[in-house]
C-alpha cells in the first residue's frame, strides 16, 4: 500500500471524527522506533553496499537468467547472458543510458566480450511485451521456489496492486499515443504507466507481474489480468489497492474469487477540499 493511500486514509478518519464531534489527538503519544534502529547500528559505506549488491545479483542471476531468452541462435560471439548482465547493471544505476552504461560495463564486467549499447537496445526492443511478461513470470516462479526453502517465506498471503508512472516523456509520441498516456495528476505531461502486483505483508516483497497501462483499458481488465498471474504463482488471500480501483465491478470480481480486499473509498470534492484544509491547518500548527 502506497504512502498516499495511508495518508489519505488518515485524513479521511480525521474528517469523519471531526464531523462526529470525536476528539482525536493530532500528535502521537510516542515515537515508534524505526526498523533496524539500535545504538550500535550505522549506515554501510558505499563499497559495502556495492559488494553486497554484487553478491545478491550474482546469486539471483543464476536463478533468473535461465528463464529469459533472446532466441539468438547458435554461434554468437557474445553470450546471451552478457545482455542480461548489462540490463541488470543499467537497472541498478540511476539515469544511466545504454551507450554510456555499456562503455563502463566493459571495465566492471569479468566477461571477455560485452555488448555495445546500440546492439543491446536492438536486442531488448525485439522482445514483445507478451514475451517479456511470460519470461518474467517464469523467472519469478524459479525465484519463489528458491525462496520457499527459507523460513522467512510465506507462499500464501496478501498482494498489493498499484499503478506507477515513469518520468515524464519528452519525445515524440506519434504512433504511441495509446501507450504514452497522461499522468495521474491530470497535468499536460505524458508518461508510461505500469500496473504491478506484489507480495506484501509477512511475505518476501516480490513483484509477481507487471503490465503496461494502455489508453481505453478499464481498471477491471487490469486487476483481472494481474490477479490471474498472481494466483498462478501463489495462494492469494487478500488484495490491497489504492482508491483509483474503487469500482463496483472490480470489487465484485475480487469477491467472486473468494478474496477479501482493502480499498480506500473515493473522496468527493467536498471531502477532498476539507482534507486539504485540515492538512494545511496541521502544517501551520507544526
Amino acid at each position: 500500500m502506497s504512502y498516499e493511500t495511508v495518508e489519505t486514509a488518515a485524513q479521511t478518519a480525521l474528517i469523519n471524527a471531526q464531523n462526529a464531534g470525536v476528539s482525536v489527538p493530532r500528535d502521537p503519544d510516542r515515537t515508534l522506533p524505526q526498523r533496524g534502529d539500535s545504538t550500535g547500528d550505522s549506515d554501510p559505506d558505499e563499497q559495502t553496499v556495492l559488494e553486497q549488491a554484487g553478491t545478491i545479483t550474482d546469486h539471483v542471476s543464476r536463478v533468473v537468467f535461465p528463464a529469459f531468452s533472446m532466441d539468438r541462435g547458435e554461434g554468437c560471439e557474445i553470450h546471451e547472458n552478457a545482455y542480461w548482465d548489462l540490463q541488470t547493471y543499467l537497472c541498478l544505476r540511476e539515469n544511466l543510458a545504454a551507450n554510456e552504461g555499456a562503455r563502463s560495463f566493459i571495465y566492471e564486467s569479468t566477461r571477455s566480450r560485452t555488448p555495445l549499447g546500440h546492439a543491446h537496445r536492438d536486442q531488448i526492443r525485439d522482445l514483445s511485451i507478451a514475451e517479456i511478461r511470460e519470461m518474467y513470470r517464469q523467472a519469478v516462479k524459479r525465484l519463489l521456489d528458491e525462496v520457499a526453502e527459507t523460513e522467512q517465506f510465506f507462499r500464501a498471503g496478501i498482494v498489493a496492486i498499484d499503478i506507477t508512472e515513469a518520468e515524464p516523456f519528452t519525445g515524440d509520441r506519434t504512433g504511441h499515443e495509446d501507450e504514452i498516456i497522461g499522468t495521474k495528476e491530470k497535468t499536460d505531461e505524458y508518461a508510461y504507466q505500469w500496473a504491478t502486483v506484489q507480495l506484501v505483508g509477512n511475505a518476501v516483497p516480490i513483484v509477481l507481474d507487471a503490465r503496461p497501462v494502455r489508453r481505453g483499458e478499464s481498471r477491471l481488465e487490469i486487476v483481472e489480468d494481474l490477479l490471474d498471474s498472481a494466483e498462478d504463482l501463489v495462494h492469494v488471500d487478500s488484495v490491497l489497492m489504492d482508491r483509483e480501483f474503487d469500482s463496483q465491478h472490480v470489487l465484485e470480481m475480487i469477491s467472486q474469487r473468494g478474496l477479501t480486499y482493502v480499498v480506500p473509498k473515493r473522496m468527493h470534492t467536498s471531502e477532498r477540499a476539507q482534507a486539504k484544509r485540515l492538512l494545511k491547518v496541521r502544517q501551520i500548527d507544526t
